[in-house]
């Protein structure tokens, strides 16, 4: 079984500022993090490697310093990672992360399968859009919020998806059970592979990263995919080019730090609360 491994770098504050011109987070001004929901994903394919076999290959799509969260990921226990960067990628917004994505898992494919590795090679009858039997996503970053890129890339790729995946009762050859988070109920769905899970927190408990595996990893380099390296090089169809939304307007929420102490006998702070709340017009 061949696992990808959709992560990604988030803002590890949430002072970030915003691109007055475009709209977008200005990432590279500061730390990031591992999307904490992508910890589920990262522990869901661990297990089936364990399990199966696997091999897994995370990827990520960012600036330079998305490297950092590939190789926390290859310190979980992952065995390979794919960076895919480019200027041109910049201001994407869902769509178009989402179609870059899809493009760098199938480039990322052939990469394994040029790379002559057994374990690697393309098994029969999996789709040719997609190059891995099982691709497995956190439910949704803690940055955008919208919980959609992972089910757009699997639209782009033409495999079917889950949202919200609790658990993976059954994994095999070329298919997997699966209950999924429906809100009003849990649903056991029989899904055919190659397919795409977004994984829920409620899945399993992350490991952390191996101190020894990282030791064993120094200095390894991540592979980067670049607009060139991509079968669609048209450069619309990527980053602020190749966005039908994009941001209006971005703000942080204000903020009201001011305190006001009142001291008294009950009956007298009673009476100020009051007045306090019918000048505010809360009553």
């Amino acid at each position: 079984m061949k696992i990808c491994l959709c992560i990604k770098q988030v803002p590890g504050t949430t002072q970030v500022e915003v691109d007055p011109v475009t709209g977008v987070l200005k990432r590279d001004a500061v730390a990031g993090k591992l999307n904490p929901y992508d910890l589920y994903a990262i522990e869901t394919a661990m297990r089936l490697k364990e399990e199966k076999d696997a091999y897994v290959c995370a990827i990520t799509m960012g600036p330079g310093q998305a490297k950092d969260v590939l190789m926390e990921a290859m310190y979980m226990g992952a065995d390979d990672a794919v960076l895919i960067s480019d200027r041109k990628f910049a201001g994407a917004d869902v769509l178009a992360t989402s179609y870059t994505l899809s493009k760098g898992i199938y480039a990322a494919s052939e990469g394994i399968h040029a790379s002559g590795q057994d374990i690697n090679v393309l098994s029969e009858g999996i789709c040719a859009s997609c190059g891995f039997d099982l691709i497995l996503c956190g439910k949704q970053t803690t940055d955008g919020d919208t919980a959609q890129v992972g089910a757009e890339i699997a639209e782009f790729l033409g495999i079917p998806h889950a949202n919200n995946v609790l658990s993976i009762e059954e994994a095999a050859e070329d298919y997997v059970i699966v209950r999924i988070n429906l809100e009003s109920h849990i649903a056991t769905q029989k899904m055919p592979l190659p397919c795409l899970l977004c994984m829920d927190s409620e899945v399993n408990s992350p490991r952390l990263p191996s101190y020894l595996r990282k030791k064993e990893l120094s200095g390894r380099q991540v592979r980067t995919l670049t607009l060139a390296d991509l079968d669609d090089k048209e450069e619309k169809h990527y980053g602020l080019a190749g966005s039908p939304t994009q941001v209006e307007r971005i703000f942080p929420p204000d903020k009201n730090t001011s305190r006001e102490t009142l001291e008294g006998d009950e009956a007298i702070l009673a009476g100020q609360l009051a007045d306090i709340l019918r000048e505010r017009k809360f009553i």
